[in-house]
């Protein structure tokens, strides 16, 4: 689930009591009873589904992938130099390493080592994962790291001298921040801006910042002076210079809600805000101003649809103008999927029926030509894209060049990495290897309709030749939320795992996503979070009725927002499903807003502790609609100990109410891995493995 960057701590003094709820002792996370509840929990499932040649021959095909060294090493340009995180099988932590463009080109490149996590780890007896890093330009010589203890979204941030490659360290006048949800960000070489947890009230009630301060150099922290106080009901704040030359600026935002926020221009002592609305996205590079509207915005006498990208002189804007170029406006087929500015272009990256298509945007006077209103943001497509796949497109180096990095995937056809000079032909730089056997297998679209009568699209990859006999083991896969689309995209893991052995895998895309903009997933919040949930089940019921599958061979799985998905389709239609994966998940929504950073999901789910609300939550509560009487098929739990983000509480309680009640539930808690579950390849292979396995041996 996406959150702002990053404690936050289980609180369990409102909601259900102890009588109503007789499992909420498992929401303590690091308690003895709670722990060694995991631990026999974890114990059995090591014993029997983790216990098996087929799952150490699966785990190790996984990690075998995950540790690759034929992997696309991606870049990021800073300043001349591209730098690049890695991990495989001698490095599982990681390293932060370098190199050059010309150097990148060879077969084998030589990389400098800028910081081995691994190495880092044994010497400061720490179980440090990689949260990134931060360059202050334009000199390029310091660095803002930050790290995670286990894959916590908590993390702390410490200053790294890119020339001796060395840690500053705070007694040598180096910045470093103390563990908490929050960071540190570049203005200058003496100055940071810092929201962290600075004690009692400073934090939300998600768990993240609602303070952001100034902090020089040398000076305690405790000294460091507040630059913006959110309310104490805000989700998040934080603050960010802009470098790009000849149009440094600095900017607070306030992240109301997960959907409502505001952005302000830091004027000499005063904050100047961007007057748009609270559910837009706002994004600023030199003299523009770029608008995404979520919802219909009428100003100035014109009205612009959700979902329309709009440009603006900034300046002119924040004076009171309201000239608004529409770059971008959604049919009823296409949505915007991003934006990356380059020198001297925009580059916008549009689905259509969750197919990338990609235009290029040059904004007036970029060549000294005249503005008139004809001749304003002229544009043209991108051709070459792939027709089924996945395309990302991002800009090397946005204030020296055109040029863009290209990533072409889809389900069975390795990703690579182009370099593409915008106006020239492409140069392909990197291919991830064939990790499975994909000839004869076929990538399909199909559409389910909804019991509402929506077209739901879905993607299915199986074999060509597939006997529709109603046999096959079937993955259905789905998250709906968040205005995440799930496009096409290449997995080693996945081919290997189920493709190879004649699986067929197939990913939903159901409303409360973002494929068909943000109305396909408004349609899903809150009060019609049943609407998702209908999808998902349509997709399912089409491909029984395709005798595709049938229902003892048709498995599901997701994670996070996914988890709960899967915790419904487990709950509301267990007649469907031979096997439910439910990963990471959010599951008692009764109390989901009082644990962790809960709180900040209310404008995607509702809040639980308002009646009225209530009535309509408890209809996708997993939690609360077990029924100890019904017949469910087999289930795997998997959580994470470490995670700060989703309560690993969620599928703890629900499993063992479902345990207590004798049904069949496999259960696995990592110890390390936050909400991504792992925190290195070996754990990853060993999570993906049980599901994989679990799949298989419930289905085929």
């Amino acid at each position: 689930m996406s959150t702002p960057s990053p404690s936050g701590s289980a609180r369990v003094t409102t909601g259900l009591s102890s009588t109503d709820d007789p499992f909420l002792w498992l929401e303590e996370v690091e308690g003895d009873a709670s722990l060694t509840w995991v631990r026999e929990r974890n114990a059995t499932t090591s014993a029997t589904l983790a216990a098996t040649p087929e799952f150490a021959h699966t785990a190790e095909q996984i990690r075998t992938v995950l540790d690759s060294d034929a992997k696309i090493p991606g870049l990021s340009k800073i300043g001349d130099l591209y730098y690049n995180f890695w991990k495989d099988a001698e490095h599982p932590r990681g390293l932060w390493r370098r190199t050059t463009l010309e150097e990148y080109r060879t077969p084998e490149p030589a990389w400098e080592t800028v910081l081995d996590l691994d190495a880092l780890a044994a010497s400061e007896g720490e179980s440090w994962v990689w949260h990134g890093a931060s360059v202050l330009r334009p000199e390029y010589r310091r660095a803002l790291v930050d790290l995670s203890r286990g894959g916590a979204d908590a993390d702390v941030t410490r200053e790294l001298d890119l020339v001796t490659l060395s840690f500053i360290e705070p007694e040598e006048g180096g910045f470093y921040r103390p563990e908490s949800k929050g960071g540190l960000s570049w203005i200058d070489d003496e100055n940071v801006y810092v929201y962290t947890d600075f004690g009692p009230g400073t934090m939300t009630p998600s768990g993240y910042p609602r303070i952001v301060k100034r902090w020089r150099r040398g000076t305690p922290l405790t000294t460091a002076e507040i630059v913006y106080e959110g309310q104490p009901d805000d989700m998040a704040v934080h603050a960010f210079r802009s470098h790009t030359p000849g149009y440094v600026r600095d900017f607070v935002a306030r992240a109301i809600e997960f959907y409502r926020s505001e952005l302000y221009l830091v004027s000499g002592d005063e904050l100047v805000k961007i007057d748009v609305p609270a559910s837009a996205e706002v994004g600023i590079k030199r003299q523009w101003l770029l608008i995404e509207l979520r919802d219909e915005w009428t100003v100035a006498g014109s009205t612009y649809a959700a979902g329309a990208l709009l440009a603006a002189d900034l300046e002119g804007f924040v004076a009171g103008a309201r000239e608004l170029d529409v770059l971008f406006e959604p049919t009823a087929t296409t949505s915007l999927a991003g934006t990356t500015w380059t020198k001297n272009h925009l580059v916008l990256n549009v689905l259509d029926h969750v197919r990338n298509r990609l235009h290029v945007f040059t904004p007036p006077g970029t060549d000294d030509t005249t503005t008139t209103a004809a001749e304003r943001w002229v544009s043209y497509p991108l051709t070459g894209v792939p027709d089924m796949g996945t395309v990302g497109v991002s800009a090397v180096d946005s204030d020296a060049s055109d040029d863009v990095w290209l990533v072409a995937t889809d389900y069975l056809t390795p990703t690579t990495l182009s370099l593409l000079p915008l106006g020239s032909a492409p140069e392909e730089l990197r291919a991830m290897p064939v990790f499975f056997e994909s000839d004869g297998l076929t990538i399909d679209q199909h559409f389910a309709v909804s019991e509402d009568g929506t077209r739901v699209p879905y993607f299915e990859v199986r074999r060509a030749d597939l006997v529709l006999d109603g046999t096959a083991p079937t993955l259905l896969y789905g998250y709906g939320g968040f205005e995440i689309s799930l496009t096409p995209a290449y997995s080693g893991g996945l081919g290997r795992a189920w493709l190879e052995h004649g699986g067929v895998y197939v990913v939903a895309n159901i409303r409360g996503g973002g494929e068909y903009g943000p109305r396909w997933h408004q349609l899903a919040l809150k009060q019609h979070r049943h609407r998702a949930y209908e999808d998902f089940v349509a997709v399912a019921r089409d491909l029984l009725e395709r005798r595709v599958t049938s229902t003892p061979h048709l498995g599901v799985q997701g994670g996070s927002n996914g988890g709960l998905l899967t915790g419904n389709m487990l709950t509301q239609h267990p007649e469907l499903f031979g096997a439910v994966v439910v990963q990471v998940p959010l599951l008692d929504m009764r109390r989901y807003s009082h644990l962790l950073a809960g709180a900040s999901w209310m404008a995607e789910y509702g809040d639980p502790d308002d009646p009225a609300q209530w009535e309509f939550i408890k209809t996708f509560s997993p939690y609360h609609l077990f029924d100890p009487a019904r017949t469910y098929p087999p289930v795997l739990f998997t959580t994470s100990t470490k995670d700060d983000r989703v309560h690993p509480g969620h599928a703890r309680k629900l499993a063992a109410a479902m345990i207590a009640a004798g049904k069949d539930v496999t259960y696995y808690e990592n110890i390390e891995g936050g909400h991504g579950g792992a925190a290195n390849n070996a754990q990853a292979a060993h999570m993906s493995a049980l599901a994989y396995r679990f799949l298989w041996e419930r289905l085929a």
